[in-house]
């Protein structure tokens, strides 16, 4: 094991900017268990420094090679006018935009909105000039895909336009604007929804999720809308779009009291006997990890059923880019948000002062907005003095970091249970 994280250490340090940035590198001897810090003095000294230590290691124990990273999925061009065609002619029901953070999918999928609101302003129009008055068919076929098409369904089915669905699991809370990269000033025009529906310090799940979606869908369905949702919380939008049935779990006090009899890595270890460990949110505090395993242990008990009311036909586009622009993206929008106010955000949210928390204005526990991971943790962390400025900026990019690649791993597991989405860079 020890082995294996000085191995994840090479990793790092053969990275350049971890090289640059870098002050102090701490090694533990496997063989020994002792500690050796070197204090870097320049790039040179510590890529000798390195490359002597691990001629050390690799004479005591064979070294394991580090797999390539997976390929990034292949890009295509999106006809937007063609997704409108096939929504109108029913066969597609729900249209979802999703990429890891950072990859410009809100933009995109307000940027979409707007194309279909254009095609639907244009079919309209030349609606009314022409006079034409013959419905396209529910699920008809082999028609020409041109705005003549889009013009008799867009006429008898009264469409309204396009709005978006929130599928970020953090976006919901009231007060956590910055921090959860909100945007609200992009949208303008386009209506969104499961924004700004609960209150921050609360625990919102995916079965309030999967149960809030149904009635922003069906609203939007209703009112002759097309539904758009969009977001990078890859269990939020399988929630919504793969037809799962999830149990509300309640508390279990005596389950709970059972659970807090055992050690951290006893808790994982029974976790990940019951679900797959996608997602290591589920365990970064000891209390969503009591959390994470009540509800898997209670739908252990209780099979998962599946729904009739979520949608049955999903056009999935993934937003893609290279991964070294992500992971610039991600650091200049954290030094963005940070100079925006995101540690006054949370600091507001910690002594009360927040406008989001009125009219009682009761502060939020530190501990819960460390439950929410990420950019609540990290600079509460700091708020509360447990780590400095530098320390928590360093932190939090490299958790932004890992956390884009694991919703890149979860998608592209999206794919190899048969879901096809259609990348396309941005």
């Amino acid at each position: 094991m020890l082995f294996q994280r000085f191995q994840t250490s090479i990793t790092q340090l053969y990275d350049y900017q971890t090289i640059k940035q870098s002050r102090v590198v701490i090694f533990t001897d496997p063989q020994t268990s002792n500690t050796l810090i070197h204090k870097t003095l320049s790039d040179a000294v510590l890529r000798f420094d390195f490359i002597c230590y691990l001629c050390i290691i690799m004479a005591k124990k064979p070294f394991t090679p580090i797999p390539p990273m997976a390929e990034l999925p292949p890009a295509e061009e999106i006809n937007v006018q063609e997704i409108l065609n096939k929504y109108l002619n029913g066969e597609i029901d729900l249209i979802c935009v999703l990429g890891p953070t950072a990859s410009g999918k809100t933009r995109y999928a307000v940027q979409l909105a707007r194309q279909i609101n254009t095609l639907l302003e244009a079919s309209c129009c030349d609606s009314a000039s022409e006079k034409r008055a013959t419905p396209l068919a529910a699920g008809g076929g082999a028609r020409s895909a041109g705005v003549g098409r889009v013009l008799f369904a867009a006429e008898s089915q009264q469409l309204a336009g396009a709005e978006i669905i929130s599928a970020d699991s953090r976006q919901v809370y009231r007060g956590m604007d910055i921090g959860t990269g909100k945007d609200l000033s992009e949208y303008e025009e386009i209506p969104y929804h499961l924004m700004d529906i609960v209150d921050a310090g609360s625990k919102y799940n995916i079965f309030e999720y999967q149960r809030d979606f149904e009635k922003a869908y069906k609203d939007i369905r209703n009112r002759g809308g097309i539904p758009i949702l969009c977001g990078g919380s890859g269990l939020y939008i399988e929630a919504a779009t793969c037809g799962y049935s999830l149990p509300e779990v309640q508390p279990d006090p005596e389950l709970r009291a059972e659970l807090e009899k055992k050690t951290d890595e006893e808790l994982i270890a029974q976790l990940a006997s019951l679900k797959p460990l996608h997602n290591t949110t589920d365990y970064d505090t000891r209390k969503r990890l009591i959390r994470a395993l009540e509800i898997a242990i209670y739908e252990a008990e209780h099979p998962v059923q599946h729904t009739s009311f979520l949608p049955k036909n999903t056009y999935y586009i993934g937003t893609l880019v290279s991964r070294d622009e992500r992971n610039a993206r991600i650091d200049r929008r954290l030094d963005a948000r940070l100079e925006e106010g995101m540690v006054e955000e949370i600091r507001g949210l910690i002594d009360g002062t927040h406008p989001a928390l009125a009219p009682d204005h009761r502060p939020i526990m530190a501990e819960d907005l460390i439950y929410y991971g990420l950019e609540y943790k990290f600079v509460t962390l700091y708020i509360t003095g447990e780590l400095t400025y530098d320390q928590m900026r360093t932190q939090l990019a490299t958790a932004i970091h890992q956390f884009a690649k694991r919703q890149m791993t979860w998608f592209r597991g999206m794919e190899r249970k048969g879901i096809r989405i259609h990348w396309t860079n941005v």
